[in-house]
C-alpha cells in the first residue's frame, strides 16, 4: 500500500458560508422517511402530453445540435409577443431577450454581468437562497432588508409587507442592483402598481439597476393580475426580468427560462451567458416555442392552481395551523405556534424535521430564507401536487 497517497491541494472556498440548500436537505429527509414531500417547489403531476409531443417532433426533425447562443428565434419571438400582450412592453427578440438554463442561471448571469467587487446589492428577505451566493461570487456586498412581519394581538405573524423605510435607507450611491421577487417566494406576497411607482421614486436619482424575479408570474389568484416590472416603463428601462418555463409548464427538471432587458444591459448579460452555459437544450426550445403559441396554456394557470390552493387551505382549516394569505405562487405559509403540542415551541428548522420524520409531511422553514435565521414560527407548504397527494398529507396534518 502506498504510504504517501497523492495529495489533493487545498484551496480557499469561494462560498465558505454556504452548505447544502434546505430544499435538498428536506427532500433527502423526506425520501429517507417516506414522507409526503410538500417542501421543495415542484409538481408531482405530469406536464401536458402535447408539450412532450412537440419536443419529440423537434428531436425527430433533427433539432439536436447547438442552437444560437441567445436561444432560437422562434422562442425569443414568442416570449416577446407574450410580454407585449400581457404587460404592454415591446422587447426586441433579437437584442433584448435571451433563453436561459432556468431562472436561477438567469439570476446568476444577470448579477455577474453588472455587479463588480465592492458594489452593493439590495435584497429583501426572506429571499430565494441563490441571491446571496450569486452576489458573493460577483464580489458584491449583500445589503438585506426584511419584509415587515405583521402580527396579531397575540404576537403571531399573520402577513408580510414591503419595508419601504428600510428599503429607502438601503439604497445609496454604492447600490448597483436591487433584487425584487413578485410573486414572492416563500410568502406569496405580490407587488402592486403603487409599489412599483414607489420603487421607481427610490431609484430615480441613482444608477441602481433592478433584477425582478417573476418566475411565478402566472400563478396569481382571486381575480388579481400580476404586475410585471415590464409594465412600468421607467423601471423596465433599468431592469432584468426573469421568468421560467419550468415553473409555468410543470417541467421544472427541464431548466429552461428567459431574461428580458434593455439592449445595453442584455449585451453585457450575453457576454457572461455565452461562457457560463453558452446555450440551452435545443429540442426543448423548439417544443416550448410551439407550445407557447397557445396562450391558454399559461392563462389557465391561475384557476388551475387556485383550485389546489383552496382545496389544501380548506383541509388545513381543520387543524390548528394558522394560515397566512396566499394570493400567489404555489406555496401556502402557516404559523404553527398555536398547535397544542410541545413541538409548537420548537425552532422552525427543528419543527420541520420533526414534522417530516414523525408526522410524515415534509415542509420548509421560512427561517431558511434569511441569511441569519429569523424565527417567526412560520413554515411553507407546496400545494403544486395531485389532489390525492394533498389529501394524504392533510390526513396526517389533521392529527396534530
Amino acid at each position: 500500500m502506498d504510504q504517501n497517497p497523492p495529495l489533493t491541494p487545498a484551496f480557499p472556498s469561494r462560498l465558505p458560508e454556504v452548505g447544502t440548500t434546505v430544499f435538498t436537505v428536506m427532500s433527502t429527509l423526506a425520501a429517507k422517511h417516506q414522507a409526503i414531500n410538500l417542501g421543495q417547489g415542484f409538481p408531482d403531476f405530469p406536464c401536458d402530453r402535447e408539450l412532450i409531443s412537440q419536443v419529440n417532433q423537434a428531436m425527430l426533425a433533427d433539432h439536436n445540435q447547438y442552437p444560437p447562443m441567445i436561444g432560437i428565434a422562434e422562442l425569443r419571438l414568442g416570449v416577446s409577443q407574450k410580454i407585449s400582450s400581457l404587460y404592454g412592453h415591446d422587447y426586441d427578440p433579437d437584442t433584448e431577450i435571451t433563453i436561459t438554463a432556468g431562472g436561477t442561471q438567469g439570476i446568476l448571469t444577470a448579477i455577474l454581468s453588472c455587479v463588480t467587487p465592492g458594489d452593493e446589492v439590495v435584497i429583501i428577505e426572506p429571499a430565494y437562497d441563490s441571491y446571496r451566493p450569486s452576489i458573493e461570487l460577483a464580489g458584491g456586498k449583500t445589503v438585506a432588508v426584511s419584509l415587515t412581519a405583521n402580527c396579531d394581538e397575540q404576537g403571531s405573524v399573520n402577513s408580510y409587507s414591503i419595508p419601504w423605510d428600510e428599503l429607502a435607507k438601503a439604497i445609496n450611491p454604492k447600490t448597483r442592483l436591487v433584487i425584487i421577487n413578485t410573486p414572492h417566494n416563500p410568502t406569496g406576497m405580490v407587488w402592486q402598481k403603487s409599489d412599483l411607482d414607489r420603487l421607481a421614486s427610490l431609484v430615480r436619482s441613482t444608477n441602481a439597476l433592478i433584477l425582478s424575479d417573476e418566475v411565478y408570474e402566472h400563478m396569481v389568484f382571486d381575480g388579481l393580475n400580476h404586475v410585471s416590472i415590464a409594465s412600468h416603463s421607467e423601471l423596465a428601462a433599468r431592469s432584468f426580468v426573469i421568468s421560467s418555463f419550468g415553473k409555468t409548464y410543470h417541467v421544472t427538471g427541464w431548466k429552461v427560462g428567459y431574461v428580458a432587458a434593455p439592449s445595453s444591459m442584455m449585451k453585457e448579460f450575453r457576454k457572461v451567458h455565452q461562457f457560463n452555459v453558452f446555450t440551452v437544450n435545443t429540442p426543448m426550445q423548439y417544443g416550448l416555442a410551439e407550445y407557447l403559441k397557445n396562450a391558454d396554456h399559461y392563462l389557465a394557470l391561475p384557476s388551475f392552481y387556485q383550485a389546489k390552493r383552496d382545496f389544501f387551505s380548506k383541509g388545513l382549516e381543520r387543524t390548528s395551523f394558522k394560515l397566512l394569505p396566499s394570493p400567489a405562487t404555489y406555496f401556502q405559509c402557516v404559523n404553527y405556534t398555536k398547535l397544542n403540542i410541545p413541538q409548537a415551541k420548537m425552532s422552525e428548522a427543528d419543527f420541520c424535521s420533526w414534522l417530516t420524520t414523525e408526522v410524515g409531511v415534509a415542509t420548509i422553514p421560512i427561517s431558511a430564507f434569511y441569511s441569519k435565521p429569523v424565527e417567526s414560527g412560520v413554515i411553507r407548504f407546496c400545494f403544486a401536487k395531485e389532489e390525492k397527494t394533498l389529501s394524504a398529507a392533510l390526513e396526517r396534518l389533521q392529527t396534530l
